[in-house]
C-alpha cells in the first residue's frame, strides 16, 4: 500500500512542477525519466528470457493430468478474463471520454532532457519470448541443470533489479510522465479516464469471480455465496499484501474450507499463485484501451486483432514475476511490439496498472479458489 501512496504522490507533485514550477525543474524530471526509461526498456527481454525459462523448466513434469487441466483452465480463464474486458473497457471507456485529448504530449517541442542516452536492449521482445520457450522446454525435456541453474540465477537477478530498482524508482519515472502531460496541458482529461478506467476495471475483477463462483457451485452443487464468503480472508489478504506468493497460506487455507482435497490443493493453489493472472489481465487489457482512446496516434482495433495479444498475454502471465507491478512489467513488451504503444503509453500503463494491483492480486487469488474446485470435482469425477 506504501507505493500506491507513493505513486499517487509521484502524480501529484509531476502535475505541480509541471504547471508551477521553473521550467529546469520540469527539465531535471524529464531527464530523469529519459534515463530511467532507457533501463526499463532495456530489461523487458531479459525479465521475459530469464522469467519464462525458469517457469516453464520448473512445472513439475510427473504430475501428469493433474499439471494439465490445471494449466489449461488457467490459461482460458485468463483469456476469457481479457476478451470479456476488451469488450467492456471499448463500449464504456469510448463513450465516457467523447472528448479525449491526444497526451502524445507536445511537450517535446519546448522541454527537452538535459542529457539523453540509447541503451538499445540485447533483442527483441519477439524473440525473447521464442528463446524462453526453446529452452525452457529443452530444459524440462533433458533435465539440464547447469542451464536451469543459470535462468534460475538470471531470474534471481532480474527480480532483484525490479525489487530494490525499477518498482521503487517507479514513482518518480510517473511524476515526469505527469509533468510533461502537465506541460502539454493534457493532464486533466488523463485524470479523468484514470478514474473511469479503475472503477471499470475493479468492476469487472467482482464480475469475473462472481461468473467463476457460480460455475463451480453448479459444478459441486455448493452456494456461490458460501463458496465466495469463504474466499474472503484470502481477497483481503491479497489486497493488505498485493502478491499471490505471500496470500499462499490463507488462500491454502480458504480453499481447504470450500472442501477440496488436500492433495488437489496443495498442488493446484502454489501453481495458480504463478501462472493464473486474470484479475492482472483484465487490468491491462481495461487500462490499454483506455490508453488507446487517450492517444489520437492510437485507434482501438477490432476484436480479432486484440486477439492475438490476449492469447500471447495470456502466455506470458504464466511466468509474470511474483511481485508488486510484476504482471505489467512482462506486459510491456507486448504492449510495444503488437499493440504499437511508445513510452509515454506505456508509462501510464504502468500507472493505471500499479494504482489498483491490490485489487489485481486480490481477484487472481480468488479465482485460484475457484480453478482448484473444477480441479478437484474433474479428478472425483
Amino acid at each position: 500500500m506504501g507505493l500506491i501512496l507513493k505513486l499517487i504522490a509521484g502524480i501529484v507533485a509531476g502535475i505541480l512542477i509541471g504547471l508551477y514550477m521553473p521550467e529546469w525543474v520540469s527539465q531535471l524530471l524529464l531527464t530523469f525519466k529519459a534515463l530511467f526509461g532507457q533501463l526499463l526498456f532495456f530489461t523487458i527481454p531479459l525479465l521475459i528470457l530469464f522469467f519464462i525459462t525458469s517457469g516453464i523448466a520448473s512445472l513439475p513434469s510427473n504430475s501428469g493430468k493433474m499439471l494439465g487441466k490445471t494449466l489449461g483452465i488457467a490459461y482460458a480463464s485468463t483469456v476469457i478474463a481479457g476478451s470479456v474486458a476488451f469488450f467492456a473497457a471499448s463500449l464504456v471507456v469510448p463513450w465516457l471520454t467523447t472528448d479525449a485529448q491526444s497526451v502524445s504530449t507536445e511537450a517535446k517541442a519546448t522541454i527537452e532532457p538535459f542529457i539523453e542516452l540509447s541503451v538499445p536492449p540485447l533483442m527483441e521482445v519477439m524473440s525473447a519470448l521464442v528463446l524462453a520457450f526453446i529452452f525452457g522446454l529443452g530444459i524440462a525435456s533433458t533435465k539440464a541443470e547447469s542451464l536451469k541453474k543459470l535462468s534460475d540465477q538470471g531470474r534471481d537477478i532480474i527480480e532483484l533489479l525490479l525489487v530494490k530498482v525499477i518498482i521503487p524508482l517507479l514513482p518518480l519515472y510517473i511524476a515526469g510522465i505527469f509533468t510533461e502531460m502537465a506541460v502539454a496541458g493534457t493532464v486533466f482529461n488523463t485524470l479523468k479516464t484514470f478514474g473511469v478506467i479503475l472503477i471499470l476495471a475493479v468492476a469487472l475483477h467482482w464480475v469475473y469471480i462472481t461468473s467463476m463462483y457460480i460455475m463451480a457451485g453448479i459444478k459441486t452443487g455448493r452456494s456461490p455465496l458460501f463458496l465466495i464468503k469463504n474466499m474472503l480472508p484470502a481477497y483481503f489478504t491479497a489486497l493488505g499484501t498485493m502478491s499471490s506468493a505471500a496470500t499462499i497460506p490463507v488462500t491454502l487455507q480458504s480453499v481447504r474450507k470450500n472442501k477440496v482435497d488436500n492433495d488437489v490443493a496443495n498442488f493446484t493453489v502454489p501453481l495458480c499463485a504463478t501462472v493464473h493472472l486474470a484479475g492482472s489481465t483484465i487490468t491491462i487489457v481495461s487500462c490499454a484501451v483506455a490508453v488507446m482512446v487517450l492517444h489520437n496516434s492510437l485507434a482501438i482495433p477490432g476484436f480479432f486483432t486484440m486477439l492475438p495479444f490476449i492469447l500471447m498475454l495470456g502466455i506470458v502471465m504464466l511466468a509474470a514475476p511474483g511481485v508488486p507491478g510484476g504482471a505489467v512489467m512482462s506486459a510491456v513488451g507486448l504492449l510495444g511490439s503488437m499493440l504499437g504503444f511508445g513510452e509515454t503509453a506505456i508509462a501510464l500503463m504502468i500507472a493505471l496498472y500499479m494504482a489498483q494491483d491490490s485489487f489485481g492480486t486480490a481477484c487472481n487469488i480468488t479465482g485460484d479458489g475457484a480453478i482448484a474446485m473444477f480441479v478437484d470435482s474433474s479428478k472425483e469425477s
